[in-house]
């Protein structure tokens, strides 16, 4: 479970009664997708043909740009996270990442998600004993890759539900 059990009105849109701007909510999707993306090549190497887990990222992508309905964007995710249901290891996490991306449109919350299982395919990429460090350096350098405009809510998010996200943000 990497959603709480009470919605966090900061990542709840404006205009459903919550905090969060259309421009932050675009950040998150945005700073997910990066995240997905870098460890993609985890999925792709093994299943080359499978095109599910990138076009997820890349719908979520396209909905920040106004291209297509959220709707899509979370269909998309939804296909992504079915390609992780026969995978095991870093594969099946790479593929969980990018679903996870893809629904950000529909439940900004789902950022941690993406970035936490895009962690847990890092560390099992990782060569035996080098799993803690490889997830540590995942962490930082998702962490650099966040823009200044929602750094401070998804550092405050990381912290509160790391617990539920596999203590993966210990970083």
């Amino acid at each position: 479970m990497i959603l709480p059990e009470v919605r966090d009105p900061r990542f709840i849109r404006i205009r459903r009664g919550g905090t969060l701007t259309d421009s932050d909510h675009q950040l998150l999707a945005l700073w997910v997708a990066s995240c997905a993306e870098h460890v993609l090549h985890l999925f792709e190497s093994a299943r080359p043909a499978d095109p599910r887990p990138r076009q997820a990222i890349d719908h979520s992508r396209a909905w920040v740009r106004g291209e297509i309905k959220m709707t899509e964007a979370r269909v998309a995710g939804g296909h992504a996270m079915g390609a992780a249901r026969e995978l095991h290891g870093a594969a099946r996490h790479a593929a969980y990442a990018t679903g996870q991306a893809g629904v950000v449109a529909h439940v900004a919350a789902h950022e941690l998600g993406a970035a936490a299982y895009a962690i847990k395919a890092a560390r099992a990429a990782a060569p035996d004993g080098e799993a803690g460090a490889a997830g540590q350096f995942e962490c930082r350098w998702q962490r650099d890759q966040l823009p200044e405009a929602i750094r401070e809510l998804v550092l405050d998010d990381q912290q509160l539900r790391n617990g539920i996200c596999w203590s993966v943000f210990d970083c």
